[in-house]
């Protein structure tokens, strides 16, 4: 099935998780074990953070970022300016040269690799291209983080339940659960991808270009259902780092440009759209600047929580 067989109508917004999905959730002692609760105002905190890799130049030059806790952030900027090694650091698989990174309160650099490994567990990661296994099912490839971090704590049966919910969740069809990745359309693999992030039910969504090589139907359906999981989640906090302006400024309560290794602009997309910045407003100029208030009667995409 080629990634044309994504219909609109078969890649409807799906609806919020319904109560008896919702449910089916890893048992509370599993699945926040090692996970103290965080209610601070922001989810990540980046302070003069710098980054080489040779001694001699900076990838990341004194990056300051607040991430607020419960909202969504799009991080955007040009090819090469420390998109993907911030976010290698935010999920402290690269070490900083200088500066702080705190995650749910906690600083990552002074961490071992066992507290950070503990600590991943309350982030969900949807890749670029999915990213998922080619021999294992929908099902399977959703079960993979419980049987890796759960084994023990669950059982077989319980680890179904929550992988189906997950699945249900993100709106897949259930006559798709025992589908391999190479029978599924483009669309459907973004959704089980999205369901296998959401299956330690972590407190952080990482969305790594999700709509990269998309056609705009299936482009639109993954922006739409990264805001319908987000707010069907309550408190969860949702970072995408993407190159899709127009996608992040219906999305984003915030966005964070980069541009040589430092944050340029940080603020609300009416902010960019208002911005005086130069560079800024070259990225307005050249098409970002389209309709992005809600029609008459219409509720607004990105969240407003």
């Amino acid at each position: 099935m080629s990634e044309q067989d994504d219909k609109p109508q078969s890649e409807a917004v799906p609806s919020p998780p319904t109560e008896e999905a919702s449910s089916a959730r890893v048992p509370e002692d599993k699945n926040t074990a090692g996970r103290p609760k965080f209610t601070g105002k922001n989810a990540i905190e980046l302070k003069d953070v710098k980054k080489s890799f040779d001694g001699k130049e900076f990838v990341l030059n004194g990056i300051d970022l607040q991430i607020p806790r419960g909202q969504i952030t799009v991080i955007i900027g040009y090819s090469g300016t420390g998109k993907s090694v911030l976010l290698k650091h935010i999920l402290g698989l690269v070490t900083p040269t200088s500066g702080s990174i705190k995650v749910q309160g906690q600083e990552l650099t002074e961490m071992t690799e066992a507290q950070r490994t503990q600590l991943r567990q309350g982030y969900g990661m949807l890749f670029q291209y999915s990213a998922l296994f080619d021999d294992m099912t929908a099902l399977e490839n959703v079960m993979f983080p419980l049987k890796e971090h759960r084994r023990g704590q669950m059982k077989k049966s319980e680890m179904q339940e929550v992988a189906k919910a997950r699945l249900k969740d993100a709106g897949l069809d259930p006559k798709h659960f025992n589908k391999l990745p190479s029978e599924m359309s483009g669309g459907m693999r973004k959704r089980v991808g999205l369901a296998r992030a959401l299956a330690l039910d972590p407190e952080i969504l990482i969305y790594d270009e999700p709509t990269t090589g998309l056609d705009p139907v299936l482009t639109e359906m993954v922006d739409n259902l990264i805001v319908s999981t987000h707010n069907a989640r309550k408190g969860s906090t949702s970072v995408v780092v993407s190159h899709d302006l127009y996608a992040a400024f219906r999305i984003a309560d915030h966005v964070a440009m980069l541009d040589s290794g430092r944050v340029l602009l940080y603020g609300t997309p009416e902010d960019f759209l208002n911005s005086e910045i130069d560079l800024v407003k070259r990225f307005v100029a050249k098409g970002v600047r389209k309709e992005l208030t809600p029609k008459e009667g219409e509720e607004p995409l990105r969240s407003t929580e």
